[in-house]
This record gives C-alpha cells, sequence and structure tokens, in this order.
C-alpha cells in the first residue's frame, strides 16, 4: 500500500483516479479547492485547499508521501480556454500550483509525480487539416500552441522535467486528449464537448447549435480508459511525455449524430460562429504501443451511452 496524494482530487479525472487507487488498496490524500461535484470522494483523508497558496501545500506535504498525482489546474471547454477572457488567470493560476507542488516535493524529498498535461501543447499549424493532423510526440517543437493553455501546460513539462534533471524526481508526463464521461462539468461554461452536446441533443426537440463548420474532428477518450493509461505508465520506466488518447477520429458534426442515434431522436445541426480551437485533432498512438504495448481502446459509442444517461440523471435532478 503507498501514501499517495492527489491534487486536483475534486475534479473530473481526479474523482475517478481516487477511487480506482482506493479500490487497489492505497492510502490516498486528496486536495482541491473544491469537493467532488457529484459523488462523494473515496479519498480516506480529503483537503480543501487551495493550491496557489503555499502555506496549504506544505502542509500537504507535512504527512509521509510515496507519490503525487498531479492534476489541478484552472481549465474547461473552448468556451473557457478560447475566449481570451480567462487566459491570465489559466496561465498564473497552473503555473503557481505546480511551483508549490514542486518546491514542496524536493524539500520532503518525496522520488515520484505524474503531471497531467494536455493535447493542447502541439503546435497550431500542425492541426490546420481536418483529416489529418500532425499530432506525434515529436511534434511538439517548434512550439506554437493555439492557446494560453496549451503554452502553460508546455512550459509545466518542461518545469517538471527541469527539477527531475537537478533534483532527482522521478517524473511520468501524460498528454491527455479530450477525456469524457460521467461526473464531468455538463453545464456553466467549463464543459467540453461530448458533455455539452449530450446536454444539448437531450434539451432540444428540433435542433442543435454546434460551434464552427462541425467538419473539425477530435478523438475522445473514455474517462476509464484515462485512468487506466494514467496508471500504466506510472507503474512504467518511461520518463518522456507521452500521448494518452484514443486514436478514433470523428468530426463534430458526426459526434452529434451519434449522439442523437444514441438519444433515439431526429435533429438538425445548426453550425453557428463560436470558439473553435484548431480544425484536426486526434491521438498518434504510435509512442504508447510502443514503450506500454497498450492504448486507449476506442469505447466512443459505450462511453458516450453511459454520459447521456448521466448527464438526463442530472438534468432531472435539477427540475
Amino acid at each position: 500500500m503507498k501514501r499517495i496524494l492527489v491534487c486536483g482530487a475534486g475534479g473530473f479525472i481526479g474523482t475517478h483516479l481516487v477511487r480506482s487507487l482506493r479500490a487497489q488498496g492505497h492510502y490516498v490524500i486528496g486536495a482541491d479547492l473544491k469537493f467532488p461535484e457529484f459523488s462523494i470522494t473515496d479519498a480516506n483523508e480529503f483537503y480543501q485547499v487551495d493550491l496557489r497558496n503555499q502555506r496549504s501545500v506544505t502542509r500537504l506535504f507535512k504527512k509521509d508521501i510515496d507519490e503525487v498525482y498531479q492534476l489541478a489546474a484552472d481549465m474547461g471547454g473552448a468556451a473557457f480556454i478560447f475566449s481570451g477572457e480567462n487566459d491570465a488567470d489559466i496561465m498564473h493560476n497552473s503555473a503557481i500550483i505546480n511551483l508549490n507542488i514542486l518546491h514542496e516535493m524536493t524539500f520532503r524529498k518525496v522520488p515520484k509525480i505524474f503531471y497531467s498535461s494536455s493535447a493542447c501543447i502541439y503546435p497550431g499549424h500542425n492541426q490546420l487539416d481536418p483529416d489529418n493532423p500532425i499530432m506525434s510526440e515529436a511534434s511538439a517543437y517548434p512550439a506554437d500552441p493555439d492557446s494560453e493553455y496549451g503554452w502553460e501546460k508546455l512550459f509545466s513539462e518542461r518545469l517538471y522535467k527541469s527539477f527531475e534533471r537537478n533534483y532527482g524526481i522521478d517524473v511520468r508526463i501524460g498528454r491527455l486528449h479530450n477525456v469524457f464521461g460521467p461526473e464531468s462539468a455538463w453545464i456553466g461554461g467549463r464543459e467540453k464537448a461530448p458533455a455539452a452536446l449530450c446536454r444539448k441533443v437531450l434539451e432540444n426537440d428540433r435542433a442543435v447549435d454546434v460551434w464552427g463548420p462541425g467538419t473539425q474532428t477530435r478523438s475522445f477518450m473514455f474517462i476509464d480508459e484515462c485512468i487506466e493509461g494514467i496508471q500504466r505508465l506510472m507503474a512504467s520506466d518511461y520518463n518522456q511525455p507521452i500521448n494518452i488518447g484514443s486514436a478514433r477520429m470523428i468530426s463534430i458534426n458526426d459526434l452529434v449524430r451519434l449522439i442523437c442515434k444514441l438519444a433515439d431522436k431526429e435533429l438538425e445541426i445548426n453550425n453557428i460562429p463560436g470558439p473553435l480551437g484548431v480544425m484536426g485533432r486526434t491521438s498518434d498512438n504510435s509512442l504508447i504501443q510502443e514503450v506500454l504495448s497498450w492504448e486507449p481502446p476506442d469505447n466512443l459509442e459505450s462511453g458516450l451511452k453511459k454520459t447521456l444517461e448521466w448527464i438526463d440523471v442530472q438534468r432531472c435532478g435539477q427540475t
């Protein structure tokens, strides 16, 4: 049994990760600015703290810690990331959290950490073709992320690698690609495409508004596969940034059609102006297949069905 600190334990991925680690018998300490929104935390201990505050982070590390999973960040979907209104907070808040955590890890000699990076670190100019985005790990440089969120993630990758070189911390970095599933944000502005579109399909009887032309492509990874990928990476000896995502690419309009089919509804699609992001994005899984002999399986239909049903229950609970 390990004593594991999960930062961002109140968020979507953090909630599922804590649950998985507890099921394996580990002692889990969770920390976040908020408690999980949709369930009671499975953490042995949970601290509602602001990780931007160095003293709060110091108190977390007073206990003996074997491993850290660092998921805490100021983030959201396209409406949050690409509006331009949140850029300063995104960069400042996430950078401060990572600096605080690394400072304490170094002082307390905590040996190992997983850092949750993002597909948003990849150059925007390599994602202009919706049918052929370039997303291999080696393509990250020369750097040209399409958002300040991506720039902060790329900076923090280098930050963690610097501490690894200079202070001997064992670092794992996963570049996560569009994770979805139950207990994710589904309303309020920070929700991502799958949850937002599931909600829109459930709410409407005639048409669904979709930002952009709808020909933009993405790949989507169900939460269970994300958690498995993170833990496989932590158990490996591979210490370079690596994609963790689905290789199945689908256009946003086709995603809406798939959700409509699962919901047994026939709706029109209205493509309207809105935050767009890149035109094409999917996970290049060549490296993860090579080093882990595994890649996230394609569970888009079954994952969307579970997400759709979960959001429907949440909607009913609000009325």
